[in-house]
């Protein structure tokens, strides 16, 4: 054996017989001051103000499936498709070729996070449908009202999921279909002229 080999093999040695270094404590994942950097480092053309924590059960549960979903976009982009969003049409019963996807996207969370959407959990493709089932069910909240982490956050023609909502009021999501792909977006307090919210759980 060489003398470089040698030495190679005693430092391989040397770092498997030392001990465990300690690591300082991580700040978990869902403490407000975390949650806020890592907004902030993922919206950089706005700043993010400090968020509040709440949401519930069903909420958080939905928001942990789509937090790893931001980035996928549309392939070929501008085709309403791709092998992922085509799973998130799997979400509603009865769905259609490729079209409008982000009824789909809040389909799939919800159904991720065991409470899906729909009378009988069918999901829905269009956002009217799921505002309308939120208002028969008595989960939908008025335009106006203070969202909570996990609700779905309704546009006439666009919903996505309320991620966050900052102490000054801003409102954090993440959007399926947000210039065709999965994206975090932030508005002011009246949510960008949001018409309402559904709140699952």
């Amino acid at each position: 054996m060489s003398l470089e080999a040698t030495l190679s093999r005693i430092a391989q040695l040397q770092t498997m017989l030392a001990p465990p270094q300690q690591m300082p404590a991580a700040t978990p994942a869902t403490s407000p001051t975390a949650f806020a950097s890592a907004l902030q480092g993922a919206t950089a053309t706005t700043a993010a103000a400090p968020v509040q924590a709440g949401g519930t059960g069903a909420g958080q549960a939905m928001l942990a499936a789509v937090r790893p979903e931001v980035g996928q976009t549309e392939q070929p982009p501008g085709s309403n498709d791709s092998p992922r969003i085509a799973q998130y049409r799997q979400a509603t019963a009865g769905a259609p070729g490729p079209g409008p996807w982000c009824a789909y996207f809040v389909s799939w969370a919800a159904r991720q996070a065991g409470v899906p959407i729909g009378d009988s959990g069918q999901g829905y493709g269009r956002v009217d449908d799921v505002m309308a089932w939120g208002q028969r069910a008595g989960k939908a909240l008025p335009a106006g009202s203070t969202p909570q982490p996990g609700d779905l956050i309704v546009w006439d023609e666009h919903i996505g999921i309320v991620e966050s909502v900052g102490t000054d009021g801003s409102i954090n999501t993440i959007e399926g279909n947000s210039s065709d792909s999965v994206a975090r977006r932030q508005y002011g307090s009246d949510g960008g002229g949001a018409v309402g919210y559904v709140r699952l759980g």
